[in-house]
C-alpha cells in the first residue's frame, strides 16, 4: 500500500545549512513545503506570517534572537503554531525550559531525520484531529471553562493565559474528573504520541498551570488539580476541607521524583 502524501508548510529555523538542507530534503520527500530561516528575527517573522506556518522546527542557538525567545514571543503573540525544538543542547533544564515556553517537542542533535519527520507528522495529525473535533473540545465545571476550539481558559469568568500545551493538559484532566493519571499516561495522551523525553516535564506543566489558576482566583473555586502520592495527578471536582487530607498527600505539589506514577 502506498503511504499517504503529507501536506503543510514546515518552517525550519536553523543557522546550520547542513542541518537545514538535510531536513529540507526529507520533509520535501514527504510532501511538505519547507520554508527556511537562518536567524531568530527572520524565523519569528516567518512563523507569524502571513501566511503562518503549519509547524516550526526551531534551533535554540541562533543569531540575533535565540530559539527560546522566538518561542516565547510566538506564544505571547497568541500563536498556536506547533513548535519542535531542535538543538545540540541535551541538558534536562534546557528541555524543560523549552517545553515550559510552549514547545510541543524536543529533538536533540545528532538526530535521525526520519524520526524528525515522524514527529512532524504526528504533531500535525494531532492538531488536525483537534480542528475536526471542535464541537467536543470544550469542558466546563463550576467556575471553569476550557476550550480547545480557540485555546481559551476562563476561571470564574476571568480569562487565564495558558500556553497551548498547558491548555491541553488542563482540558484533558478536566475532561476526566476524579480519574488518576500517571506521568507517562499524561505524556502519551496530551503530547499525542510516545514522547521520549523526561516525564518530569509533566510536573513542571502542572506546577505552572496551578500557579496561573491560583493567581486568577486564589482559593475561590471548588475544584483543583490534585496530586495522588506515588501515582500521579487528577482533576478533583471538590476540594477537601482543611485538615481532611492525610499529611504528605501533597495536593499542591508534584509527586516525589523517586516515586513512579501508575502506568509508567
Amino acid at each position: 500500500m502506498l503511504a499517504a502524501v503529507a501536506s503543510g508548510t514546515v518552517l525550519v529555523v536553523d543557522d546550520d545549512s547542513n542541518v537545514a538542507d538535510l531536513l529540507t530534503l526529507y520533509l520535501s520527500k514527504e510532501g511538505y513545503k519547507v520554508v527556511r530561516a537562518d536567524n531568530g528575527d527572520d524565523g519569528l517573522r516567518l512563523a507569524l506570517g502571513p501566511p503562518e506556518a503549519d509547524l516550526v522546527i526551531l534551533d535554540i542557538m541562533l543569531p540575533k534572537m535565540d530559539g527560546w525567545e522566538v518561542c516565547r514571543r510566538l506564544r505571547a503573540a497568541a500563536s498556536r503554531v506547533p513548535v519542535i525544538m531542535l538543538t545540540a543542547r541535551d541538558d534536562d533544564y534546557d528541555k524543560i525550559l523549552g517545553l515550559e515556553l510552549g514547545a510541543d517537542d524536543y529533538v536533540t542533535k545528532p538526530f535521525n531525520p526520519r524520526e524528525v519527520v515522524a514527529r512532524v507528522r504526528s504533531v500535525l495529525r494531532r492538531i488536525g484531529e483537534s480542528i475536526r473535533d471542535k464541537s467536543s473540545r470544550e469542558v466546563r465545571h463550576p467556575g471553569l471553562r476550557v476550550s480547545l476550539s480557540d485555546y481559551t481558559v476562563e476561571v470564574s469568568g476571568r480569562p487565564v493565559e495558558l500556553t497551548p500545551k498547558e491548555t491541553e493538559l488542563l482540558w484533558f484532566l478536566a475532561s476526566h474528573p476524579d480519574r488518576v493519571f500517571g506521568r507517562d499516561q499524561l505524556l502519551t495522551e496530551v503530547w499525542g504520541y510516545d514522547y521520549t523525553g523526561d516525564a518530569r516535564t509533566v510536573d513542571t506543566h502542572i506546577k505552572r498551570v496551578r500557579h496561573k489558576l491560583r493567581e486568577a482566583v486564589p482559593g475561590n473555586v471548588a475544584w483543583e488539580i490534585a496530586t495522588v502520592w506515588g501515582v500521579g495527578y487528577k482533576f478533583r471536582r471538590e476540594r477537601p476541607q482543611p485538615g481532611s487530607e492525610c499529611p504528605g498527600n501533597g495536593v499542591g505539589d508534584p509527586p516525589p521524583s523517586g516515586g513512579r506514577p501508575h502506568g509508567s
